[in-house]
């Protein structure tokens, strides 16, 4: 059985992750990296406090078979410019390098749609950056998740983006033909991918907002 590695198992996707690898008998261990202490009692997660500003602490834990990174800010949260591309670009692709450096199998990422490293908007740009980094990287098996709005519980009140998914929802129907990638999609679905992704044996890397759901099934 495998180790798994999560970043960002607080989040909306990461959450659903961890509880779904708990689960999946493919697991043997799960580790995740968190700022804060967590209670946690399945004897099969391990917790790793980590100073995300120093890395070099636990380059030597991030050892296993597939990482997950869902870690992600908004500017709201992170409206320093140089602490936003920290968050954003810096720190997945100092996390990707690590986990190629100690021969992780898998690497598992969840980017945006219309991610594109050479566009004017910075969310964009660095999730396209990333995406770079991690095809350059040539881990055995990469995955790049690029789902539309996000549907499910987040802990902060993100009014703007719920406006977003609710607009989108009701349109839904119309989007078909290229446009059908921004059909909001449901983070367990997300999260339920990723695990397939690391553990089937698919060639594709990129996946869009539809392409995930088809996936799944």
């Amino acid at each position: 059985m495998k180790t798994a590695l999560i970043f960002g198992s607080s989040g909306l996707v990461g959450k659903n992750l961890l509880n779904q690898i708990i689960s999946n008998s493919n697991y043997s261990k799960v580790k995740i990296f968190v700022r804060y202490s967590l209670e946690i009692s399945d004897q099969k997660v391990e917790v790793i406090n980590t100073d995300f500003k120093d890395l070099q602490k636990i380059k030597n834990l991030i050892i296993g078979d597939d990482c997950f990174f869902c870690i992600g800010t908004t500017k709201k949260n992170s409206p320093d410019k140089s602490e936003y591309r920290r968050v954003e670009l810096d720190l997945p692709i100092k996390i990707a390098q690590i986990s190629k450096s100690n021969d992780i199998k898998s690497f598992i990422y969840v980017s945006s749609g219309f991610a594109d490293p050479k566009n004017s908007g910075d969310y964009l740009k660095y999730k396209g950056l990333v995406e770079e980094e991690i095809k350059s990287l040539n881990f055995e098996k990469i995955g790049i998740l690029r789902p539309s709005f996000l549907l499910g519980n987040r802990k902060e009140n993100r009014v703007g983006e719920k406006i977003g998914i609710f607009i989108f929802k009701l349109l839904s129907p119309l989007f078909v033909g290229p446009i059908k990638k921004m059909k909001p999609i449901h983070s367990e679905i997300v999260a339920k991918a990723m695990i397939q992704i690391a553990n089937e044996d698919i060639q594709q890397k990129i996946f869009e907002s539809n392409e995930i759901s088809d996936l799944v099934g």
